[in-house]
């Protein structure tokens, strides 16, 4: 998968609707996100998210894309998503997906990490 495809997809899953999301997150999928339940597995982590409101838009900064074998891509990026009604967030993410078949990837993993605030 080239770069641009590969970011299209991503973006796909934060504005995607509940659909999408469980067709692109793998049932094994290890997921960890800033809210509780935080650790989430599979069929779960796509159920949780099924059940919120999706971003209306979201830019990606600071991209980077690793390739460490045939089939494995590895992602990471800064994230500034909008909710309709003027709900920001931020994030610095990771995500991992494996190819099952020609064009035919699934997450296997995702990580937010919000701003940290130092004292």
């Amino acid at each position: 998968m080239d770069d641009e495809r590969i970011w299209a997809f991503e973006e796909s899953l934060w504005t995607g609707d509940a659909g999408r999301y469980h067709e692109l997150i793998d049932d094994e999928c290890l997921m960890v996100v800033p809210a509780p339940p935080f650790v989430l597995r599979g069929r779960e982590a796509a159920d949780a998210v099924s059940d919120t409101p999706r971003w209306s838009s979201v830019s990606f900064s600071e991209k980077q894309v690793s390739r460490p074998q045939e089939g494995i891509i590895v992602i990471a990026y800064k994230a500034d998503a909008q909710k309709e009604g003027g709900e920001a967030y931020t994030a610095h993410c990771t995500t991992v997906m494996r190819r099952l078949e020609h064009e035919v990837w699934r997450v296997i993993q995702h990580q937010q990490t919000p701003p940290l605030v130092s004292k």
